[in-house]
């Protein structure tokens, strides 16, 4: 699929004049870069022009566009954090894949919070007892319902508020406070520092950050709001525990569990029939496969069910293994916990919350979308409350 257009082509496909076009860039609808190839011109993205010609096809109503503006893969803010593009997936510019070979998360949350060489101090966390999703939720809220609001703060004040909040994080899951990398800290509480902290590093990095998904959208509305980075990670983790986002691990466990039991023509076919679908195979982002399941699956070898599974599902259904399938093999081959892939995913992820949060606040703006009302009419309604 063709990333980027031309300014003819993109005028073309828009019916637009020169000036239309521009002023459509500078008020943030469509996305320009610099052509590579040649200085002297602009690249549009192809994406914001299909949007474009998706609302003009539905026509200037109000109503068609506000709920344009909610459907998958919108809204679009302007952000400069990460963007999927050529089927990958780029934080600030840098390939995250590549990042992932080496880098630690502590690297890239000073990449995505853009704080330069900014070195964070330790900082011990009391960390209530309890089950581990349980004292992460508990130590964020209780900081969220502590910590000062982002508005009117310096920058370098709100980055050591970030780490101290993905520090706190961290300790939750391990059960305390550690020394080290994060992701040495989680394999050591684990208990498999020794061959799992290379492979949980690299998952780290890969789920780090992902655009504006649900949970970021999430963190970056309460940032909107002014209210405090803690907040904003909790509002992350609250949207990141749904079934349907950070909450994916458990049905592709149910799956893997089916297939051990029914074996895996029979449970395919059963889920596909009845429409129940396959967890942890295909992206909607990524039609030629999730890069960052390759990535991590290529850093440790997966147990036989699951590459069996992975081999014969995708020979069936054409669909490759997401980053979610990863985690779940990752779990499986170092005997984890079962919530171990979301703990990953929401210590990986709150730097990226804490990215869009810092950003969010740096606008000044308050994410306010309108719904499309579908209820009686307000003349009709009958009854009082």
């Amino acid at each position: 699929m063709q990333d980027w257009l031309t300014a003819q082509e993109a005028m073309a496909r828009l019916r637009l004049k020169p000036q239309t076009l521009y002023a459509y860039v500078s008020r943030g609808l469509i996305e320009a870069r610099d052509d590579s190839e040649d200085s002297r011109r602009s690249l549009y993205r192809a994406e914001d022009v299909a949007r474009l010609e998706h609302r003009k096809a539905r026509g200037r109503r109000p109503a068609a566009i506000a709920e344009d503006t909610i459907a998958y893969g919108e809204p679009v803010l302007a952000s400069g954090i990460t963007t999927i593009e050529r089927g990958g997936l780029w934080y600030r510019g840098q390939d995250a894949v590549r990042l992932a070979e080496s880098a630690r998360l502590e690297d890239i949350a000073r990449l995505l919070w853009d704080c330069g060489t900014q070195r964070f101090p330790p900082l011990a966390t009391l960390v209530p007892p309890g089950e581990p999703l349980a004292r992460v939720f508990a130590v964020i809220a209780a900081r969220a319902a502590s910590d000062r609001p982002m508005a009117g703060r310096a920058k370098k004040a709100l980055y050591l508020e970030a780490a101290a909040v993905l520090d706190a994080l961290v300790d939750a899951i391990a059960g305390g406070p550690g020394a080290g990398p994060i992701h040495a800290r989680l394999a050591r509480a684990w208990g498999c520092e020794t061959e799992g902290a290379e492979p949980i590093r690299r998952a780290l990095v890969l789920l780090a950050d992902h655009e504006l998904n649900a949970s970021t959208f999430a963190a970056r509305v309460t940032a909107s709001t002014g209210a405090s980075l803690a907040a904003c990670a909790m509002a992350g983790l609250a949207a990141l525990s749904g079934p349907l986002h950070g909450g994916v691990a458990p049905r592709v466990l149910a799956l893997m569990r089916d297939i051990e039991r029914d074996g895996l023509e029979t449970t395919v076919a059963a889920r596909l029939e009845t429409g129940t679908g396959l967890p942890g195979f295909g992206h909607p982002l990524y039609s030629d496969g999730d890069p960052r399941a390759r990535a991590l699956l290529a850093a440790f070898k997966a147990p036989p069910g699951y590459a069996q599974a992975q081999v014969a599902i995708n020979a069936l259904t054409g669909e490759e293994p997401n980053i979610d399938f990863a985690l779940a093999a990752l779990a499986a081959r170092f005997e984890l916990r079962p919530d171990a892939p979301f703990q990953i995913f929401a210590a990986a992820r709150c730097t990226g919350w804490l990215a869009h949060a810092l950003e969010q606040n740096e606008t000044g703006r308050l994410i306010r979308p309108r719904a499309r009302y579908v209820g009686p009419a307000p003349a009709t309604a009958s009854g009082t409350i």
